[in-house]
């Protein structure tokens, strides 16, 4: 089975680097790029979970970039970083890329769970993504 790069897509700022950036690293390794949106599905609105319109623009801008790829997106009772780690396995993904939060100096005490969860748990190298501040722009 040939090498992917998975990323863990969510509608956000931090969630379109980190896809633009796996594209960027898909492109650069000549590999397929495998676009995740994952919810647990317990709760009524989940800001994680792209809506159709989101997906759209997703699809497009992959489209538009040439790599070869794949979206999908899972709700399953599992945690959205279990999912990811999940299909990192099945696809033998070279690389996981994910989208980090820029954090307070509390909140940097504890990074997300899902984001640590998979860069503990995961067999591949997982490659963190920040979204440039407003005043980088």
């Amino acid at each position: 089975m040939t090498m992917a790069i998975v990323v863990g897509f969510v509608p956000s700022p931090e969630g379109r680097a980190a896809l633009t950036r796996a594209i960027e690293e898909a492109r650069l390794r000549g590999r397929r790029l495998i676009v995740l949106n994952a919810s647990r599905g317990d709760a009524l609105v989940d800001s994680r979970y792209a809506s159709s319109s989101d997906w759209d623009a997703v699809k497009t801008q992959l489209e538009e970039s040439g790599v070869e790829h794949e979206v999908t997106q899972h709700v399953e009772a599992k945690d959205p970083a279990d999912q990811i780690l999940k299909v990192a396995a099945q696809t033998n993904a070279e690389l996981i890329v994910i989208g980090l939060r820029r954090r307070t100096p509390v909140g940097k005490l504890i990074m997300g769970s899902a984001a640590q969860t998979i860069l503990l748990e995961a067999d591949a190298p997982v490659l963190s993504v920040k979204a440039a501040r407003e005043d980088e722009k």
